[in-house]
């Protein structure tokens, strides 16, 4: 189905929105066929500020409302303690916050930005979306990200070639407690490299305290040129600082 068709069957939504490219999209698609349509952001920890910005910016070019909502995410221990399916109880949570605040301006309908190409079962937080009753639109009209990053440059959003980009939870391994200090030192360390002109990278946690580069191949030769800066700047917040040549 086209996008626009599916979307003209729910006159009035709300966007779970991030400010990244799907929920960008499906923003602009929304507004474009005629929707009531408001942007809802629920702010945690996990979050880096920049997101944060990026969705008011998108929401105020298309034109659409944006609500921001704030949660303490840490102190939820089933997502502190970072159990496998940690992502299914913060998202759990998030959403819980998203349909309150969602309701509270009229709206029983939600939709997320998930497209064709995200796999349910590596995505534990794709389960609370089901139970939730949450409609994934770009999913459900077989929409790629591929797909959506041609639309949205059609479109004239900024997001098109946005990097993808994971919550700093993510950053730190399975089993490791989630702490504010963590999360901190991990937002530190990717503005630090994205300030550098690095784009599409990690700065993944090796416990106890090694700084894990992800770089895209075509910028490891920068990283290289760059390696005692990088090493200075990062070891304010790290013991060691390491290049990942096995990923990217």
């Amino acid at each position: 189905m086209i996008i626009d068709d599916y979307l003209k069957q729910y006159p009035k939504v709300a966007v779970a929105f991030s400010g990244g490219v799907d929920s960008s999209f499906l923003l602009c698609a929304a507004r474009a066929a005629g929707c009531e349509v408001r942007a809802f952001f629920i702010k945690t920890q996990f979050q880096p500020l920049f997101e944060l910005n990026d969705a008011k910016r998108l929401a105020d070019s298309v034109g659409v409302p944006l609500t921001v909502g704030s949660l303490d995410i840490l102190c939820n221990r089933k997502v502190t303690d970072n159990p496998p399916d940690r992502c299914y109880h913060c998202k759990s949570s998030i959403l819980l916050k998203l349909m309150g605040l969602a309701g509270s301006f009229g709206f029983d309908v939600l939709c997320d930005g998930s497209n064709a190409d995200d796999d349910e079962s590596d995505r534990p937080g794709m389960r609370a979306l089901r139970e939730f009753g949450v409609l994934s639109p770009l999913r459900e009209c077989g929409l790629t990200k591929a797909d959506i990053r041609v639309l949205s440059k059609q479109a004239g959003l900024f997001t098109h070639d946005k990097p993808s980009y994971a919550c700093l939870a993510t950053r730190i391994p399975t089993g490791t407690e989630i702490t504010a200090e963590l999360l901190e030192k991990t937002e530190h360390a990717e503005r630090i490299l994205f300030d550098m002109g690095f784009s599409d990278f990690r700065v993944r946690l090796i416990p106890p305290d090694t700084a894990n580069l992800q770089i895209s191949a075509g910028q490891w030769d920068m990283a290289a040129a760059r390696r005692a800066e990088i090493q200075t700047a990062l070891r304010r917040y790290y013991d060691k600082v390491v290049l990942d040549l096995e990923t990217r």
